[in-house]
């Protein structure tokens, strides 16, 4: 048994997993460090995942099996945030302040074997990391392809908190763009989040998949509203989500999502130093590519196609050279 301070907690919020989450507990019941213990909690699934959780209870002693109590119904689940409900129903079951360590694994991921032990060591490594994991592949066309996102951010399938964060941050909110708040107050409150990209687990239902695609490039542009971005920041985002598939119309949704939450009128965070917070970090985000456009333009050189990014004398030397 592990001291108070190095025990790890995992809890799994689950829905119809069924076809995924013995793939995820045989990963898990590999680890090189186990979890201490794993709370399993079936938010009302209609495909036996509640009956697997049970049975993995029964096979493995570090596992509990738990039904979380009815929610209101809808359409979207993630916009009633009953992912988030059912996290903080296992965590408060499994009594997590008596945990050093504490994660949020859904059931459709397979994780690596060194997973939890490599993460526990980088926590040792810096005592202000407070939420950290890793990256996140998913099955395509060309085999896996590992989904691209900034080093701060963490993916709401495999976070891990240090206990001592997750207290500071006060817990997980219960409503939608609940995992980028609690990485934004974590930030606040000096701690750092960080995923790392020598760490990848496959995900095996892709991203914004549950409900459609276009639903969750809308859902995402309704978070985006909800943590304080500004439209210029929108904007560019949009265009950069318009590349995904399926094109345009993705960005055509993420900008429904923004601007449809906007004329709702739903409620942002409610924290005058979170949204100045927020915005102060996109503004930083957003300096470096406006400043390497501009250089790119003030230098004769495109911004997209052919030549873009390339230093205005390679390419005289270039045609010097007679090259195109």
């Amino acid at each position: 048994m592990h001291e108070r301070d190095e025990r790890l907690l995992i809890v799994s919020p689950v829905f119809n997993e069924a076809a995924h989450l013995r793939r995820t507990a045989r990963a898990v019941a590999a680890q090189t460090r186990r979890p201490d213990r794993w709370v399993i909690v079936d938010d009302g699934s209609r495909d036996g995942t509640l009956e697997i959780a049970r049975a993995l209870e029964a096979e493995l002693d570090f596992v509990t099996a738990l039904s979380a109590p009815p929610a209101d119904a809808g359409a979207d689940n993630l916009a009633l945030a009953r992912e988030a409900r059912a996290f903080n129903y296992g965590l408060r079951r499994a009594g997590w302040s008596d945990f050093g360590f504490v994660g949020k694994l859904d059931g459709d991921v397979e994780l690596p074997p060194e997973w939890f032990a490599e993460l526990l060591e980088r926590f040792r490594a810096d005592p202000l990391l407070g939420l950290t994991g890793g990256r996140l592949a998913e099955p395509g066309r060309g085999g896996w392809r590992v989904i691209a996102i900034p080093d701060h951010h963490v993916h709401g399938a495999v976070k891990l908190y240090r206990r001592d964060c997750l207290l500071a941050v006060g817990g997980v909110p219960e409503r939608l763009a609940w995992d980028t708040i609690d990485e934004t107050y974590a930030r606040m409150r000096g701690y750092g989040t960080r995923s790392f990209g020598d760490l990848v687990a496959r995900h095996h239902r892709p991203w914004a998949s549950a409900d459609g695609l276009l639903r969750g490039r809308a859902r995402h542009g309704e978070c985006a509203w909800i943590l304080h971005y500004g439209p210029a920041w929108v904007a560019l985002r949009s265009l950069k989500v318009a590349r995904a598939r399926p094109p345009v119309l993705s960005g055509a949704a993420f900008l429904w999502g923004y601007w449809g939450a906007a004329l709702r009128g739903t409620e942002r965070v409610d924290d005058p130093a979170f949204r100045r917070f927020a915005r102060r970090e996109l503004r930083a985000r957003m300096a470096g590519p406006l400043r390497a456009a501009a250089e790119s333009l003030a230098g004769g050189r495109p911004l997209f196609g052919k030549g873009a990014g390339r230093p205005a004398v390679a390419r005289e030397t270039t045609r010097e050279a007679g090259g195109p």
